[in-house]
Formats: C-alpha cells, sequence, structure tokens
C-alpha cells in the first residue's frame, strides 16, 4: 500500500513539474493578442481589414450581389443576389449554378451563359455588396463566441475583434473546420512576423476556428533576430525555427550550432553541434524542448574608441589599438590641451568597469534613518555615496608636467578622458549673506571667503562649516582645512527653526490633560476601595 502511495505521488510531483515548471512562448507578437479586454481597443463593428478582393481567392456565396452589363444592340444592367442554394437567375438568360465557385470562375461561367443567348455582346460581371458570414472562435481564448463578418474577413480579423486569445494560446497551430468538415492549420506567426498572406486565410460561412493550449515548446538562444521560446510544431526543421527567429546576425558563429535535446528518459540532456550547412543541407527535424544556442565571434566587428571631452583642442570619438594606444597616444591626437584645462579635476572613467557588484550592506544602510546608524555605518555610508563607479586613478599633472610614465596608462575600449575648465574660484553654499563664486586667491582662509560672501546668515550654524574638495569629494570640517584650492565649495548650514508657539502649547496642554486623567483615575480607584 505505502509503494502504490509513493508511485501516486511520484506521478503528481512529476506532473506538477510538466504542469508548472514549462516556460511559455515569449516572443513580442503575442503581447498585443492576448491583451486583456480592458486594454484593448474598442471596436464597435467587426469590420474586414482589407478592401480589395482577390477573385482567384474569393468564393461566391448566397447573399452576395453581383452586377451584370451586357452592352451591345441594347444596354442591360441587372443588380442580382446570389439566392441561398448558391444560383443567380439572370433575366432572358435563366439559372447559373455558382456554387463553389471563386469569383474568377464565376464571372466565365455567367460570360459563357450569356454568350448562348446574345451575340456580339460585351459582357462584365462585378461584384457590388459582399455577403455577410457567420464565424465561430472556440478554445484558449478571452471569450468565445460566434461573430459576424463580411465575406472577405481573414483570420486576423476575427481574432482582433475577439477578446483576445489566452497567454497559454497556441499560435502557431491554430485550426479551421470548414461546413463540409475539411480541417486546415495555420501558423500565424509568420504573417505577425513577415506578413506571409498565405497564413491570414478568408473566413468563410460555417468556419470554426479552434485555438488550442500550448503543450510543447522549443527555445533558441543567442545571435538571431528574435530569440526565445516558441510553441513546437511536428515536422519543423532547425533551419525553419532559425528562419523563423529572424534569421542569423552577422556575428552569429556558423561553424559550431550547439542543440541540446532530451533522451528518451526525458530527464537527461545531449548536447550536439551542427555547422549551419550541415543543419541547411540535412534538414534537422526538431524536437519537442529542444535548446538551439547560436553563440557570438568574439571581438567580430568590435569598435575600438574612446571619448576625449572638455577642454581639449579637438574632443571626440578617437579609435585604439588593442593593449597600445596610451593616454597620451590620445591627448597628442586631439591637438593638446587648451589653456582652460583643469589637471586637477582631470579625470579618467573606465565604462566597462561602471558596472558596480551589488553591496548588500550599502543598500541596507539606505534604509536606515542617519539617527539610527552607528558612526563607523555613517562613515560606510558617505564614503559609498561618494564612490564614483569606473574612476581611474591617474596624476594627470605628473604625466603632463614632468612626463611621467607610470601614470600614461594603456586605453581600453569606452573609456572617457575629461578636461574640465579650471575652476578659479571657491563656491560659497548655504547660511551665507551672498551665495556664490568668489574669485580663488591661495593666501585667504574660510573665515576670509564667508567674509567676502557677506558674513554668517542669520540662521547659520556657525560651529558647523563644512569644506567640499573639488578633487575627491571629501567633506572636511572647516577647523581641518589646510589649504583651500580652486574649485573647493564652502558651505554653512542652516539652523533648523525651533517649534512653533502653538505647537508647543496644544502638545503641553495634550500632556497635561492625560496627567489630569490619570490622577482622576487613581483618585477614583483609591476612594472605590475604602
Amino acid at each position: 500500500m505505502l509503494k502504490i502511495k509513493n508511485y501516486i505521488f511520484a506521478l503528481f510531483l512529476l506532473g506538477s513539474i510538466l504542469l508548472f515548471g514549462q516556460e511559455f512562448p515569449d516572443y513580442q507578437e503575442r503581447m498585443f493578442l492576448t491583451l486583456s479586454d480592458s486594454l484593448r481597443s474598442p471596436n464597435i463593428m467587426s469590420q474586414a481589414t482589407e478592401g480589395s478582393i482577390d477573385a482567384e481567392e474569393y468564393l461566391i456565396g448566397a447573399g452576395d450581389k453581383l452586377f451584370i452589363s451586357i452592352s451591345g444592340m441594347q444596354e442591360l444592367n441587372y443588380t442580382l443576389s446570389v439566392n441561398h442554394e448558391g444560383v443567380v437567375f439572370i433575366p432572358k438568360v435563366g439559372v447559373v449554378d455558382l456554387r463553389d465557385l471563386n469569383l474568377k470562375q464565376a464571372r466565365k461561367k455567367i460570360e459563357e451563359k450569356i454568350l448562348n443567348y446574345f451575340k456580339n455582346v460585351e459582357v462584365n460581371v462585378l461584384l457590388v455588396e459582399l455577403r455577410k458570414i457567420k464565424v465561430s472562435l472556440i478554445g484558449d481564448v478571452g471569450k468565445p463566441g460566434v461573430f459576424i463578418f463580411p465575406a472577405n474577413a481573414r483570420l486576423m480579423d476575427l481574432i482582433i475583434n475577439s477578446a483576445g486569445l489566452n497567454p497559454t494560446a497556441n499560435f502557431r497551430e491554430i485550426l479551421i473546420k470548414s461546413k463540409n468538415e475539411e480541417n486546415l492549420y495555420f501558423d500565424l506567426l509568420p504573417f505577425l512576423r513577415f506578413g506571409d498572406r498565405k497564413n491570414n486565410p478568408l473566413l468563410h460561412e460555417g468556419d470554426i476556428v479552434v485555438v488550442n493550449k500550448i503543450d510543447e515548446t522549443v527555445f533558441i538562444a543567442g545571435e538571431v533576430s528574435y530569440p526565445g521560446t516558441y510553441e513546437f510544431k511536428e515536422g519543423e526543421t532547425i533551419e525553419e525555427l532559425i528562419h523563423l527567429a529572424g534569421g542569423l546576425l552577422n556575428k552569429a558563429r556558423r561553424d559550431s550550432i550547439e542543440v541540446i535535446r532530451f533522451v528518451d528518459d526525458g530527464f537527461s540532456q545531449q548536447s550536439k553541434f551542427y555547422s549551419f550547412d550541415e543543419i541547411r543541407e540535412g534538414k534537422i527535424p526538431l524536437s519537442k524542448y529542444d535548446n538551439i544556442l547560436i553563440r557570438k565571434i568574439p571581438r567580430i566587428f568590435e569598435n575600438r574608441f574612446v571619448v576625449i571631452s572638455g577642454m581639449i583642442k579637438y574632443p571626440g570619438y578617437y579609435k585604439i589599438k588593442k593593449d597600445s594606444t596610451t593616454l597620451l597616444d590620445i591627448i597628442k591626437e586631439a591637438g593638446g590641451l587648451r589653456e582652460e584645462a583643469s589637471l586637477d579635476e582631470a579625470s579618467l572613467t573606465r565604462s566597462s568597469e561602471t558596472e558596480v557588484t551589488e553591496d548588500p550592506e550599502f543598500e541596507r544602510l539606505k534604509l536606515i534613518p542617519v539617527a539610527d546608524m552607528t558612526e563607523d555605518e555613517y562613515d560606510y555610508l558617505k564614503a559609498k555615496s561618494r564612490q564614483r563607479a569606473g574612476r581611474v586613478v591617474v596624476d594627470f599633472f605628473r604625466l603632463l608636467k614632468f612626463n611621467d610614465q607610470s601614470e600614461n596608462l594603456i586605453l581600453k575600449k569606452e573609456d572617457i578622458i575629461n578636461f574640465p575648465e579650471v575652476k578659479n574660484y571657491i563656491t560659497m553654499l548655504g547660511q551665507v549673506v551672498n551665495p556664490g563664486h568668489i574669485i580663488f586667491e591661495e593666501k585667504l582662509s574660510v573665515e576670509d571667503y564667508i567674509q567676502l560672501a557677506g558674513g554668517f546668515g542669520w540662521r547659520a550654524l556657525e560651529g558647523d562649516v563644512r569644506v567640499i574638495k573639488a578633487k575627491t569629494g571629501e567633506w572636511i570640517e572647516a577647523d581641518d582645512v589646510d589649504k583651500l584650492e580652486p574649485g573647493d565649495t564652502i558651505w554653512i548650514p542652516e539652523d533648523p527653526p525651533g517649534p512653533k508657539f502653538w505647537d508647543v502649547f496644544t502638545t503641553a496642554l495634550s500632556v497635561v490633560g492625560q496627567l489630569a486623567a490619570v490622577v482622576a483615575a487613581t483618585v477614583a480607584v483609591i476612594i472605590a476601595t475604602k
């Protein structure tokens, strides 16, 4: 009995994995056709998307109206309807059976019939009004139902005018069952992606469109235009899937396309490698749950550029040679520095290294109020906040003034070199009378600059002045600054205003009221116990 229970549990577990572990197709064409009703555009009346008719594709049926002109000795014009038996009666000619004929065939048959009764005439047959058809949509759809369309409606007209397909719907095997029990399958994706009209057929009276649920999938990744998960189609080849995914990109490796396939037990996988020529010539069929991996040729068509900006004669993009081009090479190629260039604030940023590894401690500290942090935690938060991702330490002064080759770094692609303009001023921020820029003078101190800015404002925290260093971004207490440098910022914080009288009054009144209530309750208890 225990073995049976274990067997049943194993089957249930396997079924759960297959049901919930399966990844559904994710290509972009599914997005609109699986939107909910509230997100779809309202459609007041179902209409076909095409105005023109293909005479070889359109089938004549009951309700179509034809204009027939017979030109000869006299002009005869008739507007006639095809009756419910599929025939049309032409005066002076008789009945013409148009069942199962397309428009081109119907025109020829009508003309031949008329020419049996009229000689030396010109016959014209025009379709002037389309009949209405009734079609059904069922299966894995938003709302199954019956729809009425003009007779030139196509499969996409039905889907767009319905409540859409479910996210689990199989776009690639849509069944259309005709009145005469003919079953035809259509793949909607080639029409949506490439405009393949044969997969967007005309609908006919009594058609039932059945949308099945996805059962099995395949996956393609790498150097194709549309990587992703797709519905598995029996008999489809790897080459056809690659074509459906938009084909190979220029950087795709064509000599080693990996096909990862489950073996018969459904648990183990094995890999095989094929060239694209082998796939194309061998017509290798897909198996359910195949994974097709198309890798990239490393470093092919790889641009190697750096950007130099700021106070340089010819800023812009410059090509470099791998493991060869240096800082001085690019500065020279860009025409050298302008007089206004600042060597102290010049920077080299390596954008390939800007992706900073996630720091859980930093993320935790960002969620904690500063008042609740320890001194070390606050210092760490400040240091991490000021960190400049990708910044490479270079002493441009030593490099350009003393030709120190230890600072002449070899550049990497996407490096950014910047020479900002010299800031020959000190910036005054916060609670001074006249905040702004003051021309730098080496002999002046922090107190001197505050006086030049008009002195402290009336709400300044005079004992908490900070200096923000231009080179490092470091915040230093004014008393600890040995020397100011061009570009530094002096910040005077504001003394926050005290509480308003009314707030203090109402708070005090509330406290007094609470105390009075406690005293009254205590007295009441004492009296009650006597």
